[in-house]
């Protein structure tokens, strides 16, 4: 199979054209016309996986592995690194990312994984009305997400509202309409502005609130008759 043909069934599952201005989704490496003998899917492309892949393996990854202009290609340093292992073995990339938190990550982590029912969706937040405690809906990210703590911004001891956005949403904290907001990458200042306002936000991790990627894409695209195989990035983070 070529990649257009499977480019063209992503473009509908999950249109490349709802990404983000300052976004990078789409064919990153490789040429629509060429042949492509194995795909796989995974939440990010590294070294590891890239010596293990076959040649000529299409690789569908959620985070871009190229943002920004490239000045120059020193293949001592990351990306380049990769890039260099790419090229050699005829390896493409796409990277569905923005696109695919809209269409699917993000309602999939919240109801499927969480167990909310979406009351609203805009765009990247989804939202539920319902009543919890603290403490359980603390000890429920854990379980679901494999978390072994939490950081906690302005915890309240009920909850009658909660909101998530997979990944780095704290800069959407303004457009957030909740007791509670789960996201990924609170940064300090952003924990100061939810505390002055008092929003409580949890957490919930990068990596582990967006693992559920290639999972997800696996099962879609074996609904279009794409057979595609799993390839798990590791965890960038270690807790000791």
């Amino acid at each position: 199979m070529k990649i257009k043909e499977i480019y063209e069934k992503l473009n509908t599952l999950s249109p490349f054209e709802l990404q983000e201005k300052w976004d990078n989704s789409g064919l990153l490496v490789g040429d629509m016309n060429r042949k492509v003998e194995q795909i796989a899917i995974g939440l990010d492309i590294d070294k590891e996986s890239l010596e293990s892949a076959k040649e000529n393996t299409l690789f569908i990854v959620h985070h871009p592995l190229i943002f920004s202009g490239l000045k120059a290609l020193d293949f001592s340093v990351y990306p380049a690194n990769l890039l260099e292992i790419m090229v050699k073995k005829n390896i493409s990339l796409i990277a569905m990312h923005t696109n695919f938190d809209k269409t699917h990550l993000n309602s999939y982590v919240f109801e499927k994984v969480l167990g909310f029912k979406i009351e609203s969706q805009e765009e990247f937040v989804c939202r539920a009305i319902g009543e919890w405690s603290k403490d359980e809906l603390l000890a429920l990210i854990k379980e679901k997400l494999g978390l072994e703590v939490l950081k906690v911004v302005s915890p309240k001891e009920k909850i009658n509202s909660i909101a998530l956005t997979t990944g780095a949403g704290a800069s959407l904290i303004d457009e957030v309409e909740a007791d509670c907001f789960l996201t990924g990458d609170i940064k300090y200042h952003d924990a100061m502005k939810a505390m002055s306002q008092e929003l409580m936000m949890v957490d919930i991790g990068h990596y582990e609130s967006e693992q559920f990627f290639a999972q997800i894409l696996k099962g879609e695209l074996e609904n279009l008759g794409v057979l595609g195989i799993i390839t798990q990035s590791q965890n960038p983070f270690e807790i000791s």
